[in-house]
């Protein structure tokens, strides 16, 4: 009896062994509400409500690679032929590619801008994440809920998240002056049964894969759409192409980018983009 009960406890670790996905890769599915910061009704009806882009997370043990999914000539929903609004975005958390190695606790990116590839070398200084007891199915995943707060800037019909490693967000229907701080919450469901400790975008440092993120209220959702137990190991390792620059460094240039791009639109309105 004694053999038959070690054989059983046997096969139940053997199976909650393998059930923990340590390599694999999750595509998230990232919406941002366009028409939250603004109040002009014209103005919003000449953009989208939603943007929605995808982006790729590729990870092995204690390492990732994420990045952005190509659109595969899908229309630019942003594109109506002529302009009457303003889309910046700049390069980090849109495009781009980012290593970490969360041993190490270290984060190189890959990210052009002004047509030209910068390498970005920096720490992993993820947000002070609070845990709670409260779960939910993800992709038939168990995940636990994780709460922290975030400082964006926001006014003037202008919305800038700012994360660690250089990267910088920037979505725009109106272009404007007053930008202010705001603390924002950040709602994380993290799956411990998925061992390494990323997530999309800046987003990672949870004792498991982050699956899904809600960033003020709604403003701006990641939620995994496809999760695979593969994953290409060559594709695992850092970026070298580019002028290597300091996290500072980079975000100046691309506000300066930013300023410059503005000042030349005058009085008017049009489409432009920065980076990818």
């Amino acid at each position: 009896m004694k053999k038959v009960f070690l054989l059983m406890n046997a096969a139940l670790l053997f199976t909650v062994a393998h059930a923990q996905l340590k390599e694999g890769t999750i595509v998230y599915e990232r919406k941002i509400n366009m028409h939250r910061n603004i109040q002009d009704e014209q103005m919003k009806a000449m953009i989208p409500e939603f943007n929605t882009d995808k982006f790729i997370l590729l990870f092995s043990d204690s390492v990732s690679v994420y990045k952005l999914q190509p659109k595969d000539e899908m229309p630019d929903p942003f594109d109506n032929g002529g302009g009457g609004r303003v889309v910046i975005r700049i390069n980090g958390a849109d495009g781009g590619e980012t290593f970490r190695n969360y041993t190490a606790y270290r984060a190189v990116s890959s990210q052009e801008l002004g047509a030209k590839n910068y390498i970005i070398e920096d720490s992993i200084r993820p947000l002070k994440w609070k845990l709670t007891d409260e779960t939910k199915k993800i992709m038939g995943h168990t995940c636990h809920k994780a709460t922290a707060k975030q400082i964006v800037m926001t006014g003037g019909g202008m919305r800038i998240m700012t994360n660690t490693n250089g990267n910088t967000t920037v979505d725009s229907s109106k272009a404007g002056n007053g930008m202010q701080k705001k603390e924002v919450e950040v709602i994380a469901w993290y799956a411990d049964d998925i061992t390494v400790p990323a997530g999309p975008s800046a987003y990672c440092s949870l004792p498991g894969a982050i699956l899904e993120i809600n960033v003020d209220n709604g403003a701006t959702i990641f939620t995994a759409a496809e999760i695979k137990n593969e994953v290409n190991k060559k594709e695992l390792k850092e970026p070298t192409k580019g002028k290597k620059v300091t996290p500072d460094e980079f975000r100046k240039m691309q506000m300066e980018l930013m300023q410059n791009n503005m000042q030349q639109m005058g009085g008017g309105m049009r489409t432009f983009r920065m980076g990818s």
